[in-house]
């Protein structure tokens, strides 16, 4: 048993049985040393230890045992609580006081049976027994012979049964001498790393001679599991029990060692964290009497002054300063102090007062925006509208004014700017431009993806590892207050159980809220009004309203194909001759090569593919220079297919070839990546008024068509088709590109062209396209992105293009170019974009007259048909 749990054992029965330790201690040396103990006036003669030919009773009481295992020539401590325990102890102790000690197989079992015994135990007698007041009884027992169970006689009140002794193996050799010694050595050993050990008890277990003995009584005292402890008491053999015992020994030995290297090394390291402190106090003394300051003072100091430099505002200064004297009054070693000194150095390292000055000079900003940019005239409008409303703010700046009634809306400095468009048109860049224009500082920060709250107002100091969000991080970085600040994809942000940045970002850009900007770790107010604020965006659709609400939008359409062109001369040839280490008279690019790359290589709203192309025909003729094949290259159309291989798109044949056959028209749709052609598709099969949709279309989409079939059917008189063609055939109208999602109601018009055209037979004319939606009355209702879906429509090789007449004012933004080269056709009602887009239909050609009698013929087979039908429902 376990040598603590021994002397628990044994100091809570000396307390019980108030015994002085030196008559315990020489009862255990008695038991030690196989010494009969000295009998007393409470001694009976069943006391007495084991003598030799000693005899014991064929059949003894039997106590199970819960996780012990006593051994011969032992002293134990044991506890019984349970009834019949109680029973059995009472008249063993009233009689021979002997009894058989026999380990349970499940420590767990409270009650065991005899089949749930180890088959070998140890006869022992009882020394001391006393009854405490909680009902239990305590008893002092030891062990005097092996022993293996044989037939229960009994198991009520409490288990008896025949016991057969066992007698012990003693090998009188060399190696088990050795064994025995090596054993006693390696417990001196452990005795040493557990300092709760009595040392006279050490002593007197090590210096024993019989190996029997040694076993036992190291066995005893050692912490060993039930079942090693059972398999040592089961050996016959006292050479084989020292084997056994000494690798159990070895294992404990390694487990401490283990334990008490790791004790050292948690105490070297407080040790070293106490001399640490000891030492820069003793520094700290010496600097004192030199009248130095200590090393913490300096830090003070050095941020007493970068507060005072900062120029903060009130509320951020008293916060300063009630941080700076936390600071100076903890010690260097608190964890605390790392924490206020990081908050300090984000407190002064802001930007409170620095800023750059603007250059107002509206002829200069407008000579580096159309440097930078080409087209793009409506946002460089509105930023000199900025640079100028801000120049006269400045010049009548000491006029006097009349005081403002308004107490509560302060007057606003920044602006806050959106920019929606497809990619590729020059959004990000473009803010670059403002900012150099302007001559402020420029910072941007993608949004894309970012889902936590935090991400924008930070974290609270209490959190390890915290810090200030996205915002007041970039300001740090940039060290102005005033910069361009550029916040990247803002309609791609995401929410979850984090919390929502979009939320978070309705104070940055609310121009009455940002000049009092909260960030959770900075815990003060930080004045963000004089930012200039630019959001970037490809659709509307994703950005919650609220947000919405508080920039001013600008859209950026796509590219026209001579704007196009202007921007590959003046930027795209020219950066990718530089990337690529050409010099510009090794290549040079023709108009219709450009075209050609434009219109069957890059059919896009940005130019993004447009210079990635470039870029291609560049690396090809730079390998070929390389290679000394060639000096120089004009690009032409001819090279591109050896450059480019074959072209991406096609020209309008592949356009007129899709709408040769009737029940297949082209219509006009925005996307976030621009305007595109979508081609409606419808036909027919023998059934009978069914009707289905395909195409990965969204429910707004269905509900046009099923809007565009009810109109056709009810005007199918007026648009001279057969009213009988819905009862014969079902109608399955598609739109094709069905792994793209699409939706919206400005495919009505398409829509019920396709189904005119499928059911009378008409073609659509060619190079034409439309968009409207339509009401179930015919009217034809105004649609959005005009300006993208004509762009799509050029960009296509169409000519004609048929809107609504209430989108008629919506033409002016489309570039004069474009207006020049097409024809527009603006409608009203349903019936107008019919008779604008399909061809005429063909003369019916009359029956001669004898095709009446196949008439009437016909006419009496249908009349037999009903007679038989009505029969057989009879």
């Amino acid at each position: 048993m376990p040598a603590e749990r021994w002397q628990s054992g044994i100091n809570e029965f000396l307390q019980s049985i108030g015994e002085t330790d030196n008559e315990l201690i020489k009862m255990i040396m008695s038991s030690v040393y196989s010494l009969p103990p000295k009998n007393d006036d409470s001694s009976t003669p069943g006391e007495e230890v084991k003598n030799e030919g000693q005899k014991f009773p064929s059949v003894l009481p039997i106590l199970p045992l819960r996780g012990v295992v006593v051994y011969p020539n032992t002293a134990v401590p044991l506890t019984v609580g349970q009834a019949r325990s109680i029973k059995l102890v009472d008249d063993v102790v009233g009689g021979d006081k002997l009894v058989g000690l026999v380990a349970a197989l499940d420590p767990e079992q409270e009650t065991p049976g005899p089949n749930e015994l180890y088959q070998i135990g140890t006869i022992a007698t009882v020394h001391r027994l006393l009854r405490a007041p909680d009902g239990t009884v305590r008893l002092l027992v030891q062990g005097m012979e092996r022993f293996r169970l044989g037939e229960f006689t009994a198991e009520e009140p409490y288990l008896k049964a025949h016991v057969h002794l066992i007698p012990e193996t003693v090998e009188d050799d060399i190696e088990t001498g050795a064994l025995a010694r090596n054993a006693r050595d390696q417990f001196q050993q452990i005795t040493q790393m557990i300092p709760s050990f009595p040392d006279e008890l050490a002593n007197s277990i090590t210096s024993l001679d019989d190996p029997l003995q040694t076993v036992y009584t190291i066995a005893n005292f050692q912490r060993i599991d039930l079942k090693d402890a059972q398999q040592i008491l089961e050996l016959d053999s006292v050479y084989e029990k020292l084997k056994k015992l000494i690798g159990l020994l070895v294992r404990e030995a390694e487990v401490l060692q283990i334990g008490q290297k790791i004790q050292n090394e948690a105490r070297g390291e407080i040790e070293k964290v106490q001399r640490e402190y000891f030492l820069r106090e003793q520094m700290k003394a010496i600097q004192r009497e030199l009248g130095d300051k200590d090393e913490q003072s300096v830090e003070t100091e050095e941020f007493r002054k970068k507060i005072e430099d900062a120029k903060m505002p009130e509320e951020a200064y008293k916060q300063a300063k009630r941080e700076l004297d936390r600071l100076s009054r903890l010690p260097t070693a608190a964890a605390e102090y790392g924490v206020i000194r990081t908050y300090l150095d984000w407190l002064v390292s802001l930007p409170w007062s620095t800023s750059t000055k603007d250059n107002l000079d509206i002829s200069h900003a407008r000579e580096i925006l159309n440097k930078d940019h080409f087209g793009l005239e409506d946002v460089k409008d509105r930023i000199l509208e900025f640079l100028a409303i801000r120049k006269l703010r400045l010049d009548r700046k000491d006029e006097e004014k009349k005081p403002s009634d308004d107490l509560i809306r302060h007057e606003r400095e920044g602006v806050i700017l959106c920019f929606v468009g497809p990619p590729g048109v020059g959004k990000t860049s473009l803010g670059q431009s403002i900012a150099r224009a302007m001559e402020r500082k420029f910072i941007r920060s993608s949004l894309g993806g970012v889902r936590d709250e935090a991400e924008i107002r930070g974290h609270r100091r209490t959190y390890i590892g915290s810090m200030p969000g996205r915002i007041l991080q970039s300001l740090r970085r940039v060290d102005s207050k005033n910069p361009v600040f550029m916040l990247d994809e803002v309609d791609k942000l995401t929410y979850d159980f984090h919390g929502d940045p979009a939320s978070a970002l309705l104070e940055v850009l609310d121009p009455e809220q940002n000049g009092e900007f909260r960030d959770n770790y900075l815990e003060v107010a930080y004045d963000l009004s004089q930012v200039f604020f630019i959001t970037t965006a490809n659709t509307l659709e994703t950005i919650p309203r609220p947000l919405l609400d508080r920039m001013e939008l600008i859209f950026l359409s796509g590219y026209t194909e001579n704007e196009k062109l202007a921007i590959a001369r003046g930027y795209l040839i020219p950066r990718q001759i530089r990337e690529n280490s050409l010099h510009e008279a090794e290549i040079s690019f023709s108009d219709d090569a450009l075209k050609m790359i434009i219109r069957q290589y890059t059919r896009e709203a940005g130019v993004r593919n447009l210079e990635r192309k470039i870029g291609a025909v560049c690396r090809k003729v730079g390998t070929k220079i390389a290679e000394g094949k060639i000096e120089n290259s004009d690009i032409t159309p001819e090279l591109l297919d050896e450059y480019l291989d074959h072209p991406i798109f096609f020209g309008p044949e592949e356009l007129n070839k899709r709408i040769s056959i009737p029940g297949v028209v082209p219509g006009l749709a925005w996307t976030s990546f621009g305007g595109d052609i979508l081609f409606i598709e419808a036909t027919a099969m023998p059934g009978g008024r069914g009707f289905q949709m395909t195409g990965s279309i969204g429910n707004v989409m269905q509900e046009s068509a099923r809007a565009a079939l009810s109109y056709v059917r009810s005007r199918a008189a007026s648009l001279k088709i057969s009213a009988e063609f819905f009862n014969k055939f079902d109608i399955h109208m598609h739109i094709p590109s069905g792994a793209q999602p699409k939706d919206g109601p400005s495919a009505g018009v398409t829509m019920a062209t396709c189904l005119v055209s499928l059911i009378s037979g008409r073609k659509v004319k060619p190079q034409i396209g439309m968009t409207g939606e339509i009401t179930l009355r015919g009217q034809v209702l105004a649609i959005g992105g005009v300006k993208e879906k004509v762009l799509a429509a050029h960009r296509n090789g169409l000519t004609t293009v048929i809107l609504p007449k209430r989108n008629e004012q919506d033409i002016d933004d489309v570039p004069e170019e474009i207006r020049a080269s097409m024809k527009f056709i603006f409608a009203e009602s349903v019936e107008d974009v019919i008779n604008a887009a399909l061809e005429k239909a063909k003369p019916v050609k009359k029956l001669p007259k004898k095709s009446v009698k196949k008439k009437s013929i016909t006419t009496k087979a249908k009349k037999n048909e009903k007679v038989k039908s009505a029969a057989r429902r009879r």
